[in-house]
C-alpha cells in the first residue's frame, strides 16, 4: 500500500481522503529539514505546502519517492530540475485557492476605496473623524486586470458585478472569449494601466513580470489610481510603488506579497495610503479543505491509478517513446515558442500543427501538446506542459488542431506551425538533420536554413547588395558576434528575410542602427532554448 507523507498543515477533510482512497498516511506536519530527506526514503509521495522547501540534496538518489504535490499553486519551494532529474513528478494544485484569493483581491480594493483600515485605526484611538476618510464608490469606475488566468477572471466577474468597467491585459484570452465574460481585454499592458481607477496584477512571476508595474506606467496612470497585488511579490516594484504613493501619483495600494516574507524593515510599509496584509489571499477555512481535497485526489489518483492531473514537470509517456519523441518534441515545443514572440501584441485566435513524413508516424497528439506549451508557457499564471497545454488554450477560446500525411517533400521529416491572429497569419516549419540537429527551413513564405536555438535576429529587407555588410559592421562595432545566417528570397532585389545567431544579446543601439537602414523593414529578436539544452518539462517515467 503506497505510503503518503504530509509534512506541512493539511485540513483533516485532506487527510481523511488519503485514508479514504487506501493510501496509508505518515502525518509528519511540521518536520524539520534535517530529518526530511531520511524519511522521504520511507515514503511514496509527500504533499507540503510553503513552509517545507524540497532541495536537491533532499531530493538526491530518493529511489522510492515518487510524486511531490504542492498543495497550492506556487512551486517556488521545490527544486524542479532536481525533481526532473531523479525521475519524481511534481504536481500542484491551482484550482482549490481561486475564490479565495479573487475575494481577498476585492476586499483589499473595497477597503482602499473607503479607507477601512486608517477609519477603524482612528476609531479605536478614540476619534470620530468622518471628514478625513471620505471615499469613493466603485460602481462606474474602471478596473484593470493584468493577467487573466483563473484569479483574474474570478476577480473581473466579481467587479463586473460590483458595477465597474473591467479592462484586461492577457496575451491570449480570445476576444470572443472576453467579450462573452464582459471584458475589454487588451494585448499591451500599456492599453490597460492608462484608462483604470483600479489596476490589480494576476500574473505568473518571471523575468518578463518582475517589475511590471514599474515607475514607467504608474506615471502613465490616472493620478490617484489605486494598486492591488494579491499574487506574487516583485510583480509591483516596491521601491517605485513607495515613491509613487509619498508623491501622490498613487492613491493608494493593497499589497499582500512581497518579494521577500516576512519583509522585514522595507520602505513601502512607511508609505501613506498603504494597506497590508501578511499574504492571506488562500487563508480561508474553504480555501485550506478545498486545496487539501485536490491534492488528496491528485496524488491518489496517480498512487493507486497513474493518473497525471496538473503536472509542472512531466509527461505521461514511457522511457522508450520518450527517447524516441525526444528531438521531435524539441522541435515542436521551439516552434511555438518562437511564434509566440511572433504573435506578441495580436490576439491568437487558433493555431494548426501540419507534420509531414516521419514525423506523421510519430505521436503527433503529443508533439502538437509540445508545440502549444511552447506557444503558452511565458504567458500563463500556472506551470505549461504537454499535459495541459491544449487544455489552456481551450479556455482562453484558442483552438489547436493537427493534420498529418506520411508523405515527403523536400525533407523526410517536418512540421509546420501556423498561428492565426486578428492581425493575419504566421508560420514557421522546422526539421531535424540526423537525430538531434533542428533547424528552420520556413518562416512566412520564404525558405531558408536556421538553427532554431538561442537568440535570432529576424530581420525582414529589401535584398540589395551591401546590407549584409552594413549589418555585420553595426554587430562588429557593438562586439556581437554573428555565429550563423541563413537568408531566404524569392528573387534579387525583392522581399527577403534574413536570420542571425547570435552569441550574445545586442544592445538596444545596435538594433536601432539596424532598423534606420532604409532597406530594412522590419526586426525582431526572438530568444530560444541554447542547443541541446534538456526539456523543461519531459522526462522518462520510473
Amino acid at each position: 500500500m503506497p505510503t503518503v507523507l504530509i509534512a506541512d498543515d493539511l485540513s483533516p477533510a485532506g487527510i481523511q481522503a488519503l485514508k479514504a482512497a487506501g493510501l496509508t498516511v505518515d502525518d509528519r506536519t511540521g518536520i524539520k529539514a534535517a530529518e526530511l530527506r531520511e524519511v522521504l526514503q520511507t515514503v511514496d509521495g509527500i504533499i507540503i505546502r510553503s513552509r517545507t522547501t524540497l532541495t536537491p540534496e533532499l531530493l538526491k538518489d530518493q529511489k522510492r519517492l515518487k510524486v511531490i504535490v504542492r498543495a497550492g499553486v506556487g512551486v517556488d519551494n521545490i527544486d524542479l530540475p532536481a525533481a526532473t532529474r531523479e525521475g519524481i513528478v511534481v504536481m500542484n494544485t491551482p484550482a482549490g485557492n481561486t475564490t479565495s484569493t479573487a475575494e481577498h483581491t476585492v476586499a483589499m480594493m473595497m477597503s482602499l476605496a473607503r479607507n477601512i483600515a486608517p477609519a477603524s485605526a482612528s476609531m479605536k484611538a478614540g476619534k470620530w473623524d468622518r471628514k478625513s476618510f471620505t471615499g469613493t464608490q466603485l460602481a462606474g469606475k474602471t478596473l484593470g486586470v493584468v493577467g487573466l488566468g483563473r484569479i483574474g477572471i474570478s476577480v473581473a466577474k466579481r467587479a463586473i458585478g460590483l458595477e465597474m468597467k473591467v479592462v484586461g491585459y492577457d496575451p491570449f484570452l480570445s476576444p470572443a472569449k472576453a467579450a462573452e465574460l464582459g471584458i475589454e481585454v487588451y494585448r499591451n499592458v500599456d492599453d490597460v494601466v492608462t484608462q483604470c481607477d483600479f489596476l490589480t496584477v494576476h500574473t505568473p512571476m518571471t523575468d518578463e513580470t518582475r517589475g511590471l508595474i514599474n515607475a514607467d506606467r504608474m506615471a502613465k496612470m490616472k493620478k490617484g489610481v489605486r494598486i492591488i497585488n494579491c499574487a506574487r511579490g516583485g510583480i509591483v516594484d516596491e521601491a517605485d510603488l513607495a515613491a509613487a504613493l509619498q508623491s501622490g501619483q498613487v492613491g493608494g495600494a493593497a499589497i499582500d506579497v512581497f518579494v521577500n516574507e516576512p519583509p522585514g524593515d522595507l520602505p513601502l510599509l512607511k508609505a501613506p495610503n498603504l494597506l497590508t496584509t501578511p499574504h492571506l489571499g488562500a487563508s480561508t477555512d474553504e480555501a485550506q479543505e478545498l486545496v487539501a481535497l485536490e491534492a488528496a485526489e491528485i496524488i491518489s489518483g496517480f498512487l493507486m491509478r497513474g493518473e497525471i492531473r496538473h503536472a509542472v514537470n512531466i509527461a505521461p509517456i514511457s522511457a522508450a517513446e520518450m527517447s524516441e519523441l525526444k528531438s521531435s518534441l524539441d522541435l515542436a515545443r521551439r516552434l511555438g515558442l518562437l511564434l509566440a514572440q511572433q504573435s506578441k501584441g495580436r490576439a491568437v485566435r487558433s493555431a494548426n500543427l501540419s507534420f509531414r513524413g516521419e514525423a506523421a508516424t510519430k505521436n503527433t497528439k503529443l508533439l502538437t501538446s509540445a508545440f502549444a506549451a511552447g506557444l503558452l508557457e511565458s504567458a500563463f499564471d500556472e506551470s505549461v506542459n504537454i499535459v495541459n497545454a491544449e487544455m489552456l488554450a481551450r479556455e482562453r477560446g484558442v483552438r489547436v488542431t493537427e493534420s498529418a500525411s506520411s508523405e515527403t517533400s523536400d525533407f523526410s521529416t517536418l512540421i509546420k506551425a501556423t498561428v492565426e491572429t486578428d492581425q493575419g497569419e504566421v508560420t514557421a516549419s522546422g526539421t531535424i538533420f540526423g537525430k538531434q540537429f533542428l533547424r528552420l527551413v520556413r518562416i512566412g513564405n520564404f525558405g531558408l536554413d536556421a538553427y532554431l536555438d538561442g537568440l535570432m535576429l529576424i530581420y525582414r529587407h529589401r535584398d540589395v547588395p551591401g546590407l549584409i555588410g552594413y549589418i555585420g559592421t553595426v554587430f562588429g562595432k557593438h562586439k556581437v558576434n554573428i555565429a550563423h545566417m541563413a537568408v531566404g528570397r524569392h528573387e534579387p532585389g525583392g522581399d527577403a528575410v534574413a536570420i542571425l545567431n547570435l552569441d550574445s544579446n545586442p544592445p538596444a543601439e545596435a538594433l536601432e542602427e539596424v532598423q534606420k537602414h532604409p532597406d530594412v523593414t522590419g526586426i525582431e529578436l526572438v530568444k530560444l532554448p541554447a542547443a541541446g539544452a534538456a526539456l523543461p518539462w519531459a522526462v522518462s517515467p520510473r
